[in-house]
């Protein structure tokens, strides 16, 4: 109630008699309106002047009144369109055909206070009106169509809410008109500007721009509808590279600071929300700047159409898109239009000013004398040839929808209420009773349109998609090329239906989109890597390590491939990892296997030739005993070799470690117990002495029983503590899995092999101290010789062995057994076998008694 009183006191102080002229400094004197007669009468709220507000007032005086600045010929053409679907539907045999609809357009001049003005003429009857009073009797009040921006409506909408009086806005979109508790009893032929944003942002998603600037202005709806895309987009992974908003009031310095900024950008899409004034600035600043290639993308047509009477502006609007929510189109409209003369309707108090500014003459009668150069209008003027720039946003009738979901209202209700037999006409009904059935109407329009309002007031509708494209004339206009559906969704996405000749290409053709990205798409194989300090839209692509693969486009990271795969060449997928080890089938097993067995019989043979040789002094010389003890055991060395070929198993991984520390002890410690031999043979000076005792056969034995019985023990503490075991080698090759023999505890390892070679330190320092004594009688210096090959080749296993991978390992290994084995065998035998064998003559003793050398 107190914004009745507030209201009521608002015009009567506007009415009161202390000011001169109280009326005219809010509103011309002679307020013009459009009034028809009817049973029921359907009020619309129109921008048709626009008014300008003169000088600016200080405050010691009256402001001079608002004058009629310019004539809307958009908001002429919604008015007629509001004419056109009364006449159409007081001539409908089944839409209210006991009822005629009157109407009364008032021109609300695109100001707040015309606009409550107008609506308070309406609702009173008053040319003067006050609040909660009318003095007409006559035909009764259905609801009201207007205004066409929010602001107008918001404030209307306050008023006409008190009274719960139905009000259907052709325009405006602002998101808080949707709420019902401050505005009930208003309704809208559209969306709210939050689905409408909702709607454009698909768009943008599902083209795939991620990289986009916000054209925004700075004013309730720029800033709702910016932030809304915002929200929505950010979640989705677009980016915005530049958010610029432009003042609501017009101003030249801003709009060049803009267009400034744009030439800055590098993405190609622009989402606008924009006045239509504003974007006509920025779009003449952008002309004959290199800004072509950019795709702008709008929740209107509108003001890309006016923006069409630019020169050369085509080229700037070239690839638009814009939405239009999916209304009704009036049938014959344009044809109306070309028949509309002054003539005929003399109650329209706007059709002379109107035609005026279209056809760019003066009536007659306001000239009291004919000026050179002036056109006077004839009223036989056609409007068929001042068509709209854009044929196919002319089709669509803004106030259309609205006067028909009255009309179906008004149907509904007196058919309602004509059923349950209340006696009720329709001169007598209340507001709030076509209110109700105005928020439950539902009906098809003569095109085949659905209509019917959510619990909000808002029409649910569906989006048509255009795009501005050139006809191979060169004519520019809109194509229709999809369809959004807010109705269809899956969660937070709307259905897009585009055609199917519509592509996004990164090249500005025909019948194709261009991309917007900030970085190029990384291909399958490479993953995101974020710039410093950019967007998140703005990265680089790295290719994914070894190990490690990306098998979708724009990957943020690799990912790990399962142990029993690897990463392919491109690194876009994995592969099976096969198992691999050292086998006797493939070349280097075969060879390796080969040289063990020659090994092996070349020990053999050299023992047979030793044991058919036995009685000569080469042979007896230094302990035969030892010698085949020393045979033996390098046989068994190259054999021990082929525990490391083929497929690691239990018992191969068990036997493979211990048998060569336990046969290569044997060997060396035979050595070892030679070169004692030989050392102490000349330390004797008298017979029976202690050292004499220490050249017994059995003394050597016990040498190589003793240092073979220990490694036996540390190999049996191995085996009992943590014994080897066959494992898989995930790391040493990316492609295969090394099956190999794990050493199991490293510490005794490295204890056997310590043992190991201590004995063979031991053994070549005793050689290398004893290799000056005679040749004749001794072999110290072939002893030094093949220990310096012994140490030689296992000094540098170790590197190897723990630089190489995967069965590379393995074969090292086996090719110091073998290395090392021939080195004993050849360094020590074969000068022996070549003596025995191709120079018998020297291995007798009479030969050695002349003082010869061997």
């Amino acid at each position: 109630m107190w914004l009745c009183a507030f209201i009521f006191a608002f015009f009567v102080c506007l009415s009161g008699s202390d000011l001169s002229g109280p009326r005219a400094w809010i509103l011309p004197r002679q307020s013009p309106h459009f009034d028809r007669p009817g049973d029921v009468i359907v009020g619309g709220s129109f921008s048709i002047f626009h008014f300008s507000d003169g000088t600016p007032s200080d405050f010691t005086a009256p402001p001079t009144g608002l004058q009629t600045s310019s004539v809307s010929m958009w908001g002429y053409r919604v008015a007629q369109s509001f004419v056109f679907a009364i006449e159409e539907i007081n001539r409908s045999a089944h839409l209210l055909p006991n009822l005629t609809l009157g109407f009364s357009i008032r021109n609300s001049g695109d100001s707040v206070h015309g606009a409550l003005y107008e609506t308070m003429g309406f609702l009173t009857g008053q040319e003067e009106p006050i609040p909660n009073y009318t003095c007409q009797h006559g035909s009764p009040q259905a609801a009201l169509v207007g205004d066409t921006r929010s602001s107008l409506s918001v404030s209307m909408a306050r008023l006409l809410g008190l009274y719960k009086f139905s009000q259907v806005s052709y325009s405006s979109s602002l998101p808080s008109l949707s709420d019902k508790i401050q505005f009930p009893s208003f309704l809208r032929t559209l969306t709210s500007d939050i689905t409408s944003s909702h709607a454009v942002t698909q768009l943008i998603i599902h083209f795939q721009w991620s990289w986009v600037i916000i054209l925004a202005q700075d004013d309730d709806f720029g800033q709702q509808a910016s932030s809304l895309a915002t929200q929505q987009l950010s979640p989705a992974g677009v980016c915005i590279e530049y958010h610029l908003h432009v003042p609501s009031h017009q101003s030249l310095g801003k709009i060049e600071e803009t267009v400034q900024k744009m030439q800055k950008c590098t993405s190609k899409v622009v989402l606008v929300f924009l006045s239509n004034s504003n974007f006509q600035l920025i779009l003449h600043g952008l002309l004959g700047v290199p800004v072509s290639g950019q795709v702008w993308v709008s929740k209107g047509t509108l003001h890309m159409a006016l923006a069409l009477t630019i020169p050369g502006i085509s080229q700037v609007l070239q690839g638009t898109f814009g939405l239009l929510y999916h209304s009704s189109r009036a049938i014959g409209f344009p044809e109306f239009l070309a028949h509309l003369r002054p003539s005929q309707t003399p109650e329209d108090m706007f059709i002379k000013k109107f035609w005026e500014f279209t056809f760019d003459c003066t009536w007659p009668y306001q000239n009291s004398t004919v000026t050179e150069g002036v056109q006077f209008c004839t009223g036989n003027e056609s409007l068929k040839n001042k068509p709209h720039p854009f044929p196919e946003v002319s089709k669509i009738d803004a106030a259309y929808t609205a006067v028909y979901s009255i009309a179906h209202a008004l149907h509904n209700m007196l058919a309602c209420e004509h059923q349950e037999r209340k006696g009720t006409n329709s001169h007598n009904f209340h507001s709030w009773q076509l209110l109700h059935a105005l928020k439950k109407v539902h009906f098809k329009t003569l095109d085949g349109i659905k209509i019917m309002f959510d619990a909000n007031g808002d029409l649910v509708t569906k989006f048509d998609i255009f795009q501005g494209q050139k006809t191979p004339a060169g004519v520019f206009h809109l194509v229709h090329v999809g369809m959004i559906d807010p109705q269809v969704s899956s969660g937070n996405k709307m259905m897009v239906q585009l055609k199917e000749d519509l592509q996004v290409s990164s090249l500005n053709a025909e019948k194709t989109v261009p991309s917007s990205i900030c970085s190029e798409s990384c291909l399958p194989g490479f993953s995101q890597v974020p710039r410093l300090g950019a967007p998140h839209c703005c990265f680089d692509c790295s290719p994914c390590p070894e190990g490690q693969f990306a098998d979708q486009r724009d990957m943020k990271r690799c990912l790990l491939c399962p142990k029993e795969q690897y990463s392919s060449h491109t690194r876009d997928h994995c592969l099976p990892r096969t198992e691999i080890f050292l086998a006797f089938e493939e070349p280097l097993g075969f060879i390796l296997a080969l040289v063990a067995l020659l090994l092996a019989g070349l020990a053999v043979l050299v023992l047979g030739v030793f044991l058919k040789h036995r009685d000569t002094p080469v042979v007896r010389a230094n302990n035969r005993t030892l010698s085949y003890f020393l045979l033996i055991s390098l046989s068994l060395c190259a054999l021990c070799a082929l525990l490391f070929l083929g497929r690691p198993t239990v018992t191969t991984c068990l036997l493979r470690q211990t048998t060569f520390a336990v046969v290569f002890t044997v060997a060396v410690s035979s050595v070892l117990a030679k070169t004692l031999t030989v050392v102490l043979a000349f330390k004797v000076t008298r017979p029976r002495s202690r050292i004499q005792i220490c050249l017994s056969p059995g003394t050597s034995t016990l040498v190589v029983l003793i240092a073979s019985l220990i490694q036996v023990v540390l190999c049996g503490v191995w085996l009992a503590t943590f014994p080897p075991f066959p494992d898989k080698d995930m790391l040493s090759e990316p492609q295969h899995i090394v099956i190999q023999c794990h050493d199991g505890s490293g510490a005794t390892f490295f204890c056997v092999l310590g043992y190991l070679g201590f004995l063979a330190g031991g053994t070549f320092s005793v050689a290398f101290l004893a290799r000056d004594l005679p040749d004749v009688f001794n072999e110290t210096k072939f002893l030094t010789f093949s220990m310096l090959l012994f140490c030689s080749v296992w000094t540098a296993f170790l590197p190897l062995y723990y630089s190489a991978r995967g069965k590379s390992t393995v074969a090292v290994e086996i090719f110091s057994i073998l290395a090392s084995t021939a080195g004993l065998l050849g360094g020590i035998f074969i000068p022996k076998c070549y003596i025995i064998l191709l120079k018998p003559e020297k291995n007798t003793p009479s030969w050695l008694k002349q003082g010869h050398h061997i």
